[in-house]
């Protein structure tokens, strides 16, 4: 008798049209004009990995046109070849060396696990488990309703799914060219529509593992995309200057908040151009570009 059975050609079928595993197909995506109603769900089972936080980088590569994205090693407090090879060009670098260092854009940002009441943008998220990619506009936001100026009329409400608990609505606004999440608030406790008290248990449990959402890559993994996407080279490593005293990634000098379009896309490669000069932009006006 073979060992091929209807079941298993049922199970090759699905696999055809399964969507790839993604970090990205579980995280909320915002442009402006969308409104989005959630309620915070914690880690029950490690508290302390309720919030994640870690850097990241974003470019268009010189070698190709593509678009890359690279999560530092600084945010677990180890080197990061990306950050040490962009400090020596905009140290020591020619004109055209601190131009290109420039269009690498790095941004803090932080994830956390959300269950979703309404979303104006996607009426289908509405009841599932979704991660909420933030920058500092809702980071001060969530962070004074927790332990700030507004944590006696929040503070542990934010994670209750109960009709004790208090839902954030997150909207995205445009400010200029930009969109801006400033109107974003936590609300007056009130039930979750639809949400009994036996769904909580299994809600909690639907929890994304925060830590593997965006993966490190390891030293000798960036140094690679360095050396094609930074410095045009396929195969030579860098030398790093060891003269040279690379800032952490609590210093000024390397933690400019911009903002960059961070999803899966890659562009058609341009001939090369005479880079302009960087021009700053306040930061809150670039709030949020990463969700566009």
């Amino acid at each position: 008798m073979s060992s091929f059975t209807t079941s298993m050609f049922d199970s090759i079928k699905e696999s055809l049209t399964k969507a790839p595993s993604s970090g990205f197909k579980d995280v909320l995506r915002f442009k402006p004009g969308v409104s989005c109603e959630v309620r915070l769900l914690p880690n029950l089972e490690t508290p302390s990995e309720t919030f994640h936080h870690y850097f990241s980088f974003g470019w268009e590569s010189f070698a190709t046109g593509q678009y890359i994205n690279v999560v530092s090693p600084q945010s677990i407090g180890d080197r990061c070849p990306l950050a040490e090879a962009r400090y020596q060009l905009r140290q020591r670098g020619s004109a055209d060396e601190q131009a290109k260092a420039a269009k690498v854009m790095r941004r803090e940002q932080w994830l956390v696990n959300t269950y979703v009441i309404s979303n104006s943008d996607d009426s289908d998220a509405a009841g599932s488990v979704k991660i909420l990619r933030y920058g500092k506009q809702l980071h001060k936001i969530i962070t004074d309703a927790i332990e700030g100026e507004d944590s006696d009329q929040f503070g542990a409400k934010v994670f209750d799914l109960s009709d004790k608990g208090c839902s954030f609505r997150v909207r995205c606004d445009k400010q200029g060219d930009y969109p801006t999440y400033v109107a974003s608030k936590f609300l007056i406790p009130g039930p979750v529509p639809g949400l009994t008290s036996s769904d909580t248990e299994g809600i909690y449990k639907q929890v994304h593992s925060l830590n593997d959402t965006f993966p490190i890559k390891s030293y000798d993994e960036i140094q690679e995309i360095v050396n094609e996407h930074l410095h045009c080279r396929s195969t030579t490593s860098v030398v790093v200057d060891s003269t040279l005293e690379v800032p952490s990634a609590s210093d000024n000098d390397i933690t400019e908040d911009v903002s960059w379009e961070s999803t899966e896309k890659s562009k058609t490669p341009k001939n090369e151009k005479t880079p302009e000069p960087e021009i700053e932009i306040p930061e809150d006006l670039l709030e949020g570009l990463e969700d566009l």
